[in-house]
């Protein structure tokens, strides 16, 4: 079980230390698309940590706000669904300074005033290289009557796009910094909840995130990329294969506890296994009244918050 006494009892105005991190294994369950100006992201970097005569990989990027965004719409959604949002908070747009969204994930309102977000993440890279993880497709656009011509002129709306294939994996570390228990909750439900990501998220874009650790430190620990190439180190090259999830889940595991070790931070609790499979279901498990409460509270320790530290900033 999570140690619960390790989370702030209310929202500290200066960092104080406490980091609880979710270890994920983000996997495409679908033909995802990540890019940025019309084209998948990737990044030249070593393949592993082991062999340094091996040359470099071309992995697949997922940068950071594609990550956090998706999970922080899916908690906003939450909210103003349980009433514990105010109508006039808009993301992106006008933020009301006092909600679970507002004082975890942090706004910036001009000179209105501006909280720094307490939910760190990182650009999080392929497990696989880029050759191997995904698929050019051709688009078309056709009319409504399901052809491509209208009055006997044939469109020219065919486009291709580069996709990332199925059972790809992302693996990536979510920081949060100084929260109280419920809100740590929040993030960590928006993470298990959040199954679809990228630019493609009405009609492909599925992820499934498989958290294979919590960890909670008086630091950082390990970053995206060297989680990754030491997973790459233990798993190896598959060809066009892709990486079984039971056999990624436990090289993961194996990893982990070496990289902290290497690590110059004081783990509190590191959860795992069964211990951290246990108090994942009872989080699934949780009734709707239990999951409002832990809400409710998560949003009260928000506006103790606004109160004591945001509202005097004005």
């Amino acid at each position: 079980m999570l140690n619960l006494d390790f989370f702030h009892k209310e929202l500290p105005p200066r960092p104080m230390g406490k980091y609880a991190h979710i270890v994920i294994l983000r996997e495409t369950k679908g033909y995802a698309l990540f890019q940025t100006d019309g084209e998948l992201n990737r990044a030249r970097v070593s393949a592993g940590v082991q062999d340094e005569t091996e040359a470099p990989m071309t992995r697949i990027v997922l940068f950071k706000r594609k990550q956090t965004t998706p999970e922080r719409l899916n908690g906003r959604e939450l909210l103003r669904n349980l009433n514990l949002m105010s109508e006039e908070c808009k993301y992106n747009v006008e933020s009301c300074k006092q909600c679970a969204d507002c004082v975890t994930y942090g706004f910036a309102v001009g000179d209105g005033g501006s909280e720094k977000s307490k939910v760190y993440s990182d650009t999080a890279f392929s497990l696989t290289d880029y050759a191997s993880s995904h698929e050019v497709f051709t688009l078309n656009a056709p009319y409504e009557d399901g052809t491509m011509s209208e009055h006997g002129v044939v469109t020219s709306r065919i486009n291709q796009q580069d996709h990332v294939k199925p059972q790809v994996f992302f693996p990536s570390v979510m920081t949060t910094r100084d929260l109280t228990s419920n809100l740590f909750f929040y993030v960590l439900n928006n993470v298990m909840r959040t199954e679809r990501y990228g630019a493609t998220t009405t009609r492909g874009g599925t992820v499934k995130n498989h958290i294979v650790a919590i960890i909670l430190s008086d630091g950082e620990i390990f970053s995206n990329l060297l989680f990754t190439q030491h997973l790459y180190d233990v798993i190896g090259h598959t060809g066009n294969d892709p990486v079984k999830l039971s056999v990624a889940i436990d090289k993961a595991n194996q990893v982990i506890p070496n990289l902290l070790r290497d690590n110059n931070t004081r783990q509190q609790q590191v959860l795992m296994g069964a211990d951290l499979d246990s108090f994942l279901n009872d989080i699934r498990q949780m009734s709707d009244e239990d999951i409002l409460a832990a809400l409710q509270q998560a949003t009260r320790d928000c506006e103790t918050y606004n109160g004591k530290y945001i509202a005097k900033k004005k």
